[in-house]
């Protein structure tokens, strides 16, 4: 991406006035938690024959399920993403159900682990405790805890990783890939780290960029990228997002751009080696905003496997969310609107 020159640069002094629980040490160290995470001593799952696989989880336990879906998109396993609280009828006894849940609390989740333990197919849950932990104690379903590093969404690496290790026997990704994308993620992090705040940081550049809703679009692959940007923003800037599919946006999404009054700004996430039908629509839809002087911003993946793609991405992209959010002088841990609706539904 093109950075301003005249990005506003934070300080770490502000960064820890508004970042009150210290969710950017976190952020900080997550190249180390993933390394720690992987490399930690894990008891393996084996589940045998496997074809079906069902991951189970909301928020930034959803987001894991998302990246396993696009791992295994080129795979002979049908994957699904269930955010939500029904399975779909496709079970039978060769599908593996994984609920994700960091709190283990979440409601959604632990019914589709109700439902799963009942069908005969094969699960396993993880969380950091909580509800699921008692549920799996109980009925003898297959667990695994791990600790949850502040809050669910900052724990992503930490569960990311060691379900990798522990499912390494299902999800069919090679030592060396895994471990390419932690090195990838080290490379990062000098980068985007809150021991570089200048102008060479692109985080942080981005950050200061928006200034309206973002317009996320992505191709198909990198969706996982997208959806954890959009409620990254949502949770750490509390911003409104969107994010939209670049094909399927060419179908109806970029009308809305004739009626651009809403401070809405685009976000392209263009995969280095994206399909060449795709390269040309990002190159007519920059041309198109060109033409009709919508300022966009474009971030580019690295070259390397998927999970190395994604996790870079990710990376990048929440630490821009953590840096909004300092800009817009907000604490980004609460999330009060949650936790009203949680009380809510009790």
């Amino acid at each position: 991406m093109t950075i301003s020159k005249k990005c506003i640069l934070l300080d770490l002094r502000t960064i820890q006035k508004f970042d009150r629980s210290g969710m950017y040490k976190i952020y900080d160290r997550w190249p180390q938690i993933a390394r720690e995470s992987y490399e930690s001593e894990q008891e393996l799952a084996e589940f045998g024959e496997i074809n079906h696989i069902v991951f189970s989880g909301m928020g930034g336990s959803g987001a894991i399920g998302d990246v396993f879906s696009s791992i295994l998109s080129k795979t002979k396993i049908h994957v699904c993403v269930v955010k939500g609280y029904v399975l779909p009828g496709t079970i039978d006894s060769n599908t593996l159900v994984v609920t994700t849940s960091v709190s283990g609390n979440t409601t959604e989740t632990l019914s589709v682990l109700d439902t799963a333990s009942k069908l005969g197919c094969k699960v396993i849950a993880f969380s950091s405790g909580g509800k699921m932990e008692r549920f799996c104690v109980k009925n003898k379903v297959e667990y695994r805890k791990i600790p949850m590093v502040l809050s669910p969404r900052a724990s992503f690496p930490a569960f990311l990783y060691s379900m990798l290790k522990i499912l390494s026997h299902v999800i069919p990704v090679k030592n060396d890939e895994v471990t390419e994308s932690i090195s990838k993620l080290e490379r990062l992090q000098k980068s985007i780290w809150s021991s570089n705040l200048t102008i060479n940081n692109p985080s942080l550049a981005l950050a200061e960029w928006i200034n309206g809703i973002p317009m996320i679009y992505y191709p198909h692959g990198l969706e996982a990228v997208a959806i954890r940007f959009k409620n990254s923003l949502q949770e750490n800037a509390k911003s409104h997002a969107m994010a939209e599919d670049v094909i399927e946006a060419s179908h109806n999404g970029i009308v809305s751009w004739e009626r651009n009054k809403f401070r809405v700004q685009p976000i392209l996430i263009e995969g280095a080696d994206d399909y060449i039908k795709t390269k040309e629509r990002w190159n007519i839809l920059k041309e198109y905003f060109k033409k009709n002087k919508i300022d966009y911003k474009e971030i580019h993946s690295i070259k390397g496997g998927i999970l190395s793609k994604s996790l870079t991405l990710m990376y990048l992209l929440d630490y821009c969310t953590l840096y909004l959010a300092a800009l817009s002088k907000l604490d980004p841990s609460p999330v009060r609107s949650i936790d009203y609706l949680k009380n809510k539904l009790g």
